[in-house]
């Protein structure tokens, strides 16, 4: 510790000190792979899963392609950052470039195509499903390329704007600030997805999410014009004199790093491990602290997630503190039991009664993992000065992107692992799709109830409510024919060979779908024509007796059409957990329950008359919108044993990725004695002058 304080204590070098303004520069990059690269990676499989209904199996799987791509493009990437020589230099080029299509491929990412015209396209569930899959693989690639371009030269350039250990610390200390700071937004995403505002209101937070993205590339590609321009690289010039390898010869070098080898195994064992549950840690607070209320639990994940970057940005003070006191290796190992005591104290917090005790493991987890993540990076550019003083080469991009391709080849099994958890779990995302699905036809109708309730027959007042039911009425018009193309592709589809269902429920929706058919040409015809009325008396205008009776017949065909799809929705949910009974004998009697209470709803919804006073359908619609909520509720069993799997397997996997830590070998000492090596072979002497060919910042 003497010595290593000693080293630290030197006053910094010109060359070594990062200015304010470089500082900031460098440090807003972290918006890209801290925030966003997250983002994709928790709310993509959330939604995917809890909005499209797509199998949390099938979305962890294909989530391990463009993760393996993206593993193994790091390299390459790596490779040619370091041998690339333009005028702008070899690192600076990439940010713009990438940062600017990072902002591109997120919003294209969100803006799957949708609705009952895309759904009719395909023969089958299944094959409406496979397509999502397919959008969101290539929309991941696309993306996942872009982080690439943009993180490993970025990554890389920190690593040489200066030869002090410690600044390097704070400069990637102020890359997680910034990146933490806009890392509180994740969760809050979730719940901007959520508002009316952004989904509308029958859509869920998948709709919302395309019209955030939008926002978020506005916020961008500004950005990356700025860092681009505002950043140095301070060695480029005696770099570009440096010989071109090949990336035969750079892995090779890479490769034989004792030391590299062994911070790279314990970074990889305990991201993977903590990659394995980070999708359940979305899970347990909507389904077990709120029983299925994605609004509350989303209030909760935001909430959380703000905890858990002001506690990322804030940890960034006491870690420049502590590192240089007790040295880089021993700073990341209390990170680590650090970070497993939070998981243990999970065992306690993650409780449905006082649900904000789940602050108390996020403050110690988001202290924890700041510390880790951000000691990792300092310490590989360590080992480039170890490399640099045995090769007399600078390959910052090679080093910086095995050590990702390591961890990202960790996660991208972790993506495939997390899908087959959650999956044996019994978790049943088809139940809360439905239920959503079920939700958004209620809302729509106690939006259009509650607006016609205050409808009087004022015939001073009648233009307006002429114009109003004539835009609805159209709107309602638009809707009930998608929907009749769904309805008809429904009925001729043929049973899904995977779903077990029962030829009594399947001749019941066959029923159900030929009624539903036969309604919604009648509603069409009937709209067509009252349609017609309105635009008729609009133009020309009506006594008030007869736009109040014109006014008055053309809500109800406005509410058919939501109410069909309620009722349709409704049928399908429980034929759903009629087919699931049979099937899960764990959950068996949390589904008699739930098949109960989705009967009762159904009959109530079937009750409901589109003629009746709008007053008394918002009373009913009321009722009705707080018994479905519920309804996504999960089973007893899926809910122990998310808690289970989240809580225990990151703490053996940081168990074990602390022998690896204890192994690292490139001590405080050592790390300092390297610096002034190099100093001394770059020809800069005590006094801050500077050798030929480094530029100054």
């Amino acid at each position: 510790m003497k010595d290593t304080k000693a080293g630290h204590g030197k006053a910094l070098q010109g060359d070594d000190r990062i200015t304010f303004g470089q500082l900031a520069a460098y440090s807003a990059g972290g918006i890209i792979p801290v925030a966003l690269f997250n983002i994709a990676g928790q709310l993509v499989g959330l939604m995917g899963n809890i909005s499209l209904g797509i199998s949390a199996f099938w979305l962890g799987l294909i989530m391990i392609i463009p993760r393996l791509w993206d593993a193994f493009s790091d390299p390459i990437v790596g490779h040619l950052s370091d041998n690339t020589r333009s005028r702008f230099g070899r690192r600076r080029p990439y940010l713009l470039i990438g940062g600017i299509a990072v902002a591109v491929f997120f919003v294209v990412l969100w803006w799957i195509p949708k609705g009952e015209t895309v759904h009719a396209w395909f023969p089958s569930e299944a094959g409406y499903r496979s397509f999502q899959l397919f959008y969101i693989l290539f929309a991941l690639l696309l993306f996942f390329t872009a982080t690439t371009i943009f993180e490993i030269p970025h990554g890389a350039l920190g690593m040489e704007m200066t030869s002090d250990p410690h600044e390097r610390t704070r400069l990637f200390s102020g890359k997680s600030f910034v990146g933490n700071l806009f890392a509180m937004s994740t969760p809050w995403l979730f719940a901007l997805a959520n508002m009316e505002v952004f989904r509308g209101p029958g859509g869920n937070e998948a709709d919302g999410m395309r019209y955030v993205s939008l926002m978020i590339a506005a916020i961008l590609i500004p950005l990356s014009f700025w860092w681009t321009a505002k950043l140095r690289e301070p060695g480029f010039a005696r770099v570009a004199k440096q010989e071109k390898t090949t990336f035969w010869q750079d892995a090779r070098i890479v490769s034989t790093n004792r030391n590299y080898i062994y911070l790279v195994l314990t970074i990889f064992i305990l991201a993977m491990g903590f990659n394995f549950v980070n999708l359940l840690g979305s899970y347990i607070p909507i389904f077990y602290v709120f029983g299925g209320d994605k609004v509350a639990g989303a209030k909760l994940l935001g909430i959380n997630g703000t905890i858990w970057a002001i506690t990322g940005v804030l940890a960034v003070f006491p870690l420049n503190w502590i590192s240089p006191r007790l040295g880089k290796r021993n700073t990341l190992i209390i990170s680590m039991l650090l970070m497993t005591l939070a998981q243990l104290s999970k065992i306690v917090c993650y409780n449905p009664e006082h649900p904000y005790l789940v602050i108390i493991p996020t403050i110690m987890l988001s202290a924890g993992m700041l510390f880790f993540f951000t000691l990792g990076s300092s310490m590989v550019g360590d080992i480039c000065d170890e490399d640099e003083l045995r090769t007399g080469k600078r390959t910052e991009g090679s080093y910086y992107s095995f050590y990702w391709w390591f961890i990202k080849l960790g996660t991208a099994f972790a993506s495939f692992v997390a899908g087959v958890l959650i999956t044996l779990t019994l978790f049943d995302e088809t139940q809360v799709t439905k239920v959503d699905s079920l939700q958004g036809s209620v809302r729509d109708m106690q939006v259009k109830a509650s607006y016609w309730k205050g409808y009087t027959g004022d015939t001073a007042a009648a233009g307006t409510w002429l114009k109003n039911a004539q835009s609805q009425a159209a709107d309602a018009l638009k809707e009930s024919k998608d929907y009749l193309v769904y309805l008809e592709s429904e009925a001729v589809k043929k049973p899904d060979k995977k779903r077990v269902i029962s030829p009594d429920i399947e001749a019941q929706r066959k029923n159900v779908l030929t009624n539903a058919n036969e309604v919604t040409r009648q509603n069409i015809a009937a709209l067509e024509r009252n349609s017609e009325a309105l635009v008729s008396a609009l133009a020309g205008g009506v006594p008030g007796p007869l736009a109040d009776s014109l006014i008055r017949a053309t809500v109800p065909l406005i509410m058919q059409s939501k109410l069909t799809k309620a009722r349709i929705s409704s049928f399908d949910l429980l034929a759903h957990l009629s087919s699931r009974s049979d099937k899960q004998k764990k959950n068996r009697d949390h589904t008699e329950q739930l098949t109960g209470r989705v009967a009762e709803i159904k009959n109530m919804i079937y009750a409901l008359e589109p003629g009746s006073p709008p007053d008394i359908l918002e009373t009913s619609l009321e009722l009705i919108s707080a018994g479905v909520g519920p309804l996504k509720k999960q089973s007893p069993y899926t809910l122990l044993m998310m808690r289970v799997v989240e809580i225990g397997l990151p703490v053996l996997l940081c168990l074990l990725a602390l022998v690896f830590a204890f192994r690292y070998g490139l001590t405080e000492k050592r790390t300092m004695e390297i610096k002034e090596l190099l100093r001394e072979r770059r020809g800069i002497m005590n006094n801050g002058g500077q050798a030929e060919g480094v530029q100054s910042t």
